[in-house]
């Protein structure tokens, strides 16, 4: 007798509770939304459904499917080379900074557009405004130093009309984070981030060749980038490290324009030199919040300057709560 497969459909139980994808992709409910996704679908040697994750083109057309099933978006496009990142991992930054705020207003997560989260490097894709803004209501400022992120991103926002409450802002000093970006009088309920991670093109490239391996099993495949990524969205001088240290030193000048000042941390070994960056900073508070999709560990560094009488008179200006 066949022993009957299980149902494929299986949990991934290290995504956020609230992730809309912790579920196995369900290619016949995608491809209902992006019939094209049906023409890079195949069968694995396991008798499942899925596509060629090291090919940039097919991780586009499977982002493109999922924005539309999921969030609504029906015009969706990058251009060549640009970043086009896995969204159920940025799904649960999303998530959990909504968890981090609602951990500074009585367990409430804060909903709505007055709610304003200022998005540094957001990229061609836009992706985390558009699950922030779906999800929660909020409102979504999205920086860059790269005009053509910034015109692409533009073009998503103006094509579909469920993508009003965001704004996108062209960093003109590519040496600076916030300044230039922040109009005056201004405020933002949470910044996130996600840094360039590498040194350099040629830590990028061996990144690449390390990720390409596992996808294929040790099969010889060229080093493509799986999700594409520019210069400024893989690499930067000093890699995260340099990048979030700048970010620190920077959110001092502005510490009561943020409640909560946050980036994704992708090397463990950082943390050090950032929690000292902290100290010397004198952040009120410090909060590290741990994410795994798979067998990749990630973490949130959140912090903020307000004090105690400060974030309550914040919570009732902003949340309308005590």
């Amino acid at each position: 007798m066949v022993k009957r497969q299980k149902n494929t459909l299986t949990e991934k139980e290290d995504l956020h509770p609230r992730n809309r994808h912790r579920l196995r992709y369900d290619f016949k409910r995608l491809i209902s939304s992006c019939p094209e996704l049906s023409t890079i679908v195949f069968i694995n040697q396991y008798n499942n459904e899925t596509i060629d994750f090291s090919d940039p083109a097919a991780v586009k057309i499977l982002n493109k499917a999922l924005l539309k099933q999921f969030y609504g978006i029906s015009n969706w496009d990058i251009p060549l080379g640009y970043l086009c990142p896995p969204i159920p991992g940025r799904t649960d930054y999303i998530h959990y900074i909504a968890d981090l705020l609602s951990s500074s207003n009585n367990g409430v997560i804060p909903r709505g557009k007055s709610i304003t989260c200022l998005d540094i490097g957001v990229g061609a894709n836009c992706v985390y405004p558009i699950i922030g803004n779906y999800e929660y209501g909020w409102s979504f400022v999205g920086s860059d130093i790269d005009s053509v992120a910034i015109n692409a991103a533009t073009k998503t926002v103006e094509l579909n009309d469920n993508l009003k409450e965001i704004e996108l802002r062209r960093q003109t000093a590519p040496d600076k984070i916030f300044k230039g970006v922040i109009k005056s009088n201004e405020l933002f309920d949470i910044s996130i981030c996600n840094p360039p991670f590498h040194t350099s093109p040629a830590e990028a490239q061996e990144g690449t060749r390390r990720k390409l391996k596992n996808l294929n099993s040790g099969k010889k495949t060229k080093p493509v980038l799986n999700f594409g990524g520019r210069h400024t969205e893989l690499w930067c001088t000093g890699g995260e490290l340099e990048f979030v240290s700048k970010m620190i030193k920077e959110s001092i000048l502005i510490s009561n324009t943020c409640f909560w000042f946050s980036s994704l941390v992708s090397k463990s070994s950082n943390l050090l030199r950032i929690y000292y960056e902290l100290g010397i900073a004198k952040a009120v508070e410090v909060k590290t919040i741990e994410m795994k999709q798979g067998n990749k560990i990630s973490r949130i560094v959140a912090w903020t300057f307000l004090n105690t009488a400060q974030q309550k008179e914040w919570r009732i200006s902003r949340w309308n709560n005590k």
